[in-house]
């Protein structure tokens, strides 16, 4: 029954034939080469490589935070790859929840305002989004810090602000990019295990490390190399 459940799940991201070419001067540099991939609905994966092996390009494409030279880019179904800056942005605000190293939260704000901005953003009603953002905050075990701003809080607490501000949109796919980059080893622990949490509830995560041990955390680790996809494995993760 869980196989069968699983095989109908669509995906979520889906790229064909990705180029992403930049221009330095009169020069051209190929940041992706012909890059095809599938994340389905639901699944954990991490994409990984050596500084220069396209994967944050990969992952500003995936994103919507940038658009391919050519070949075709879906995100849940949607081809976005075409789409103009404002739609572009409409979808990140609606189906992309993103966490950063720097955690990117505003310093004079509190926890509870921090994770309420995107649905600022989204014209979304002020006795709402204090009920979602509160929601938020509990998931990630922070409802107690409702009211600290980022100073007060340690880096494992404000990386679970910048989670749970990524959650309160209820987004389509959580998108991570080196969230562990910045915290100690036992607390980037704890920030994986939440992931794994978060994961097991039917989230589809995409996380983009170097970091070996924080890609074993993952199902499935796409590794790049050279702008190419070098492999594309299964680890031993449910």
């Amino acid at each position: 029954m869980v196989i069968f459940e699983r095989s109908r799940k669509h995906n979520m991201i889906k790229a064909i034939d990705i180029k992403k070419t930049y221009r330095v001067g009169k020069v051209e540099i190929a940041a992706l080469q012909a890059v095809s991939l599938e994340i389905k609905e639901g699944e954990f994966v991490s994409i990984t490589g050596s500084s220069g092996s396209g994967k944050s390009t990969l992952m500003h494409i995936i994103g919507c935070l940038d658009r391919p030279t050519s070949g075709k880019f879906f995100l849940d179904d949607e081809e976005v790859g075409e789409l103009k800056d404002d739609a572009l942005a409409e979808i990140r605000n609606k189906k992309i929840g993103f966490v950063f190293q720097q955690f990117n939260l505003l310093s004079r704000s509190t926890a509870l305002r921090n994770v309420e901005l995107p649905l600022i953003y989204g014209e979304v009603n002020r006795r709402e989004r204090i009920d979602r953002a509160r929601v938020a905050l509990e998931r990630v075990e922070m409802a107690h810090r409702l009211h600290h701003r980022p100073n007060e809080l340690s880096g494992g607490e404000r990386q679970r602000i910048a989670i749970a501000r990524a959650l309160v949109t209820n987004p389509s796919l959580i998108l991570a990019d080196e969230p562990t980059g910045n915290l100690d080893s036992k607390t980037g622990q704890a920030i994986l295990d939440l992931f794994q949490k978060l994961h097991q509830q039917g989230h589809t995560l995409i996380v983009v490390t170097h970091e070996r041990y924080v890609s074993g955390y993952a199902q499935r680790i796409i590794r790049l190399r050279d702008g190419l996809i070098e492999r594309d494995e299964k680890t031993n993760r449910p």
